[in-house]
């Protein structure tokens, strides 16, 4: 079974060409390279993009997610869906230029998806050591603050987690960085372990929301601003919410504070 999409400009570049052996030759900047799976930036045609190119994960890698009851990405095609998600919830993210799917097999499934490279932009993890050595001005730390909270309670809301939810696959514009602008898009990125669903069940909720405090445990966040992001974040007063709520927010916390014992080898700041 072959499933295939190509947008104009790609349609006419590999025209009487078949697009499974144009993504085989493509070069470029790899980014990753492992596990039959391979990222990278390309150009072509005076146009740069992004292609994340499958060629089959194998039954290890399949047998090795069943066993811990977890569904194996086994192509490309997942991230398309995840992008159609966020992008039907309103949200910025990646733009899909062309994906493929061919195989029944799915130790074996040939894939890739392009999307337009997101130029000219830095990450919020970028951003948080940037805010190390330059503190921001309060209102834009506010605003951009509320911004990543407001995409984790739409996203959440409807039926999407992210599971890899850290400051580094948020992305923004350099020139609105530079204008201290934190109200403006914000692109959500590498989606490809997203799940979709009709509501987020809890654990999956404390592993996006943990993961997101982690990332931002060492930019110098106060504990004013966390009480800021827990409110938005719920739709209710701080005190409320970390009555109401505690059990959440308690393995939130949990969960952030491992994760950083076992990333910085040291102990987390404490922030309720």
């Amino acid at each position: 079974m072959t499933e295939l999409f190509l947008r104009d400009e790609l349609a006419r570049a590999w025209q009487q060409k078949d697009p499974f052996d144009c993504v085989v030759a493509l070069e470029g900047e790899v980014f990753r390279a492992r596990e039959g799976r391979r990222t990278l930036r390309f150009s072509l045609n005076g146009r740069s993009y992004f292609l994340k190119h499958h060629r089959g994960v194998g039954w290890g890698e399949v047998l090795k997610n069943l066993c811990q009851l977890r569904l194996p990405i086994v192509s490309a095609l997942a991230e398309v869906r995840a992008i159609e998600a966020v992008t039907a919830a309103g949200l910025h993210t990646m733009t899909v230029a062309g994906y493929g799917e061919k195989g029944i097999n799915p130790a074996k499934i040939h894939s890739f998806v392009i999307t337009d490279d997101l130029a000219d932009t830095l990450s919020l993890e970028e951003a948080g050591l940037l805010w190390q050595q330059d503190p921001p001005e309060p209102v834009f730390k506010r605003t951009l603050l509320d911004n990543v909270v407001r995409m984790a309670k739409v996203m959440h809301a409807a039926g999407i987690n992210h599971r890899d939810f850290y400051l580094c696959h948020f992305l923004m514009s350099r020139t609105n960085w530079l204008a201290n602008e934190g109200d403006v898009p914000l692109y959500l990125i590498d989606l490809h372990r997203a799940q979709v669903r009709e509501r987020v069940p809890w654990r999956w909720l404390v592993k996006d929301m943990s993961g997101l405090f982690y990332s931002a445990m060492d930019i110098g966040l106060t504990k004013a601003d966390l009480l800021r992001a827990m409110a938005n974040y719920s739709g209710k007063p701080w005190r409320q919410t970390l009555q109401e709520d505690q059990r959440f927010w308690l393995a939130v916390r949990g969960r952030a504070e491992k994760l950083y014992r076992k990333d910085k080898q040291q102990e987390a700041p404490r922030w309720i």
